[in-house]
């Protein structure tokens, strides 16, 4: 390809689309709240409350859901996720770094997010994370048939599509508005997430490459979860576990009270590092 070919293809690329900010109160650090598939902001309606006395909280809807735009093009890859969340974030000229609070497939994103653009986090909080390494990667072949039968699940969810819209329209009708939904309008962003995002993910080497604290809250009822899927992050020196009996995967007001801690421990973590090096960061990016 010629330079100039190469130069119009640089400037033929779309602009990422701005997310919809549903939420953005408060004062203080930070916290930016990012939702997972088939859902919306209102993910974090029982989270928003605790943390607004003591933060500026803003919460987004992530590309294809709730409010945000779904453009037709888009293959919502992991990296068209991050894209918009960056453009988003920058729009909002943020003048220091934050904490960001991923949920589900929000966690993946926020993952990613933090690894490439590391001077504009100080502290990562993953809720529910579905971590699912490749089975092919994986040694003990209990933790591997788990994961497979997950990713065979995920396969059988995207191919029915009828099946897959009748089931989550009864789940729909059992949780507040908002929490979860699929329909007709969301089924290219549903599907295409859940291919590209979640059976195919980047989570284990994107906190693995942090030197932020990370946290990891999950409920122990949680059926995204595979038993054993989420030992080789829990192992991470920088990482701290929190699990919360009796809840599953919804942000429920006892979840919520346990993110609420890790942000507010993961911040006090982050502020004795930055205090023991050298604490003068550039504006967020």
């Amino acid at each position: 390809m010629t330079w100039w070919a190469d130069l119009a293809a640089v400037f033929g690329r779309r602009r990422p689309p701005l997310l919809h900010v549903a939420t953005d109160e408060g004062s203080g650090p930070v916290v930016v709240l990012v939702h997972g598939i088939a859902s919306s902001s209102v993910t974090f309606r029982n989270m928003v409350p605790l943390l607004v006395p003591r933060h500026r909280v803003i919460a987004v809807d992530i590309l294809g859901f709730g409010e945000s735009p779904a453009p037709e093009n888009s293959e919502y890859t992991l990296e068209d996720h991050v894209a918009s969340l960056e453009a988003t974030i920058r729009s909002l000229k943020l003048d220091e770094p934050f904490t960001l609070v991923g949920h589900s497939l929000g966690s993946l994103i926020g993952s990613r997010y933090a690894a490439k653009n590391r001077r504009n986090v100080s502290g990562l909080v993953l809720v529910g994370p579905p971590v699912y390494l490749s089975p092919a990667d994986i040694g003990d072949p209990r933790v591997r048939g788990r994961v497979t039968a997950y990713l065979r699940a995920y396969e059988f969810l995207r191919a029915n599509k009828d099946f897959t819209l009748a089931n989550a329209a009864i789940i729909s009708r059992l949780l507040p508005k908002g929490i979860f939904e699929i329909t007709t309008k969301s089924w290219t962003p549903f599907v295409k997430s859940l291919e590209h995002c979640i059976e195919s993910q980047t989570v284990v080497s994107d906190v693995a490459s942090l030197n932020i604290p990370v946290a990891v809250v999950y409920g122990s009822l949680d059926a995204f979860i595979a038993p054993g899927s989420m030992t080789v992050i829990e192992r991470m020196r920088h990482v701290t576990t929190y699990r919360v009996e009796a809840n599953d995967h919804l942000i429920r007001p006892r979840l919520a009270r346990t993110v609420v801690r890790a942000i507010e421990e993961a911040g006090s973590r982050a502020i004795s590092a930055s205090a023991a090096g050298d604490s003068r960061r550039p504006p967020v990016d």
